[in-house]
């Protein structure tokens, strides 16, 4: 993989407890992409990045959780 890469940020979240995700766009050179969540807390980074079949697996049981979580009206 090439260290030539284009970041486009895509959404700023806060969270719970002082922590903030920002989702990203990494384009590599040669057209691989992949979505990067960074959370911060405090002064501390984690970064995750994912490509779309894990993506895919990720939204399935994000999806199942918030139908199964959501606050209706």
């Amino acid at each position: 993989m090439s260290d030539q890469k284009t970041i486009t940020d895509l959404k700023i979240i806060s969270a719970p407890w002082n922590k903030t995700i920002k989702l990203q766009n990494i384009s590599y050179e040669g057209g691989m992409n992949m979505l990067r969540f960074r959370i911060k807390e405090g002064k501390r980074f984690t970064d995750l990045e994912l490509d779309s079949q894990s993506l895919e697996q990720l939204n399935a049981v994000l999806s199942n959780w918030l139908t199964l979580n959501i606050k209706k009206s």
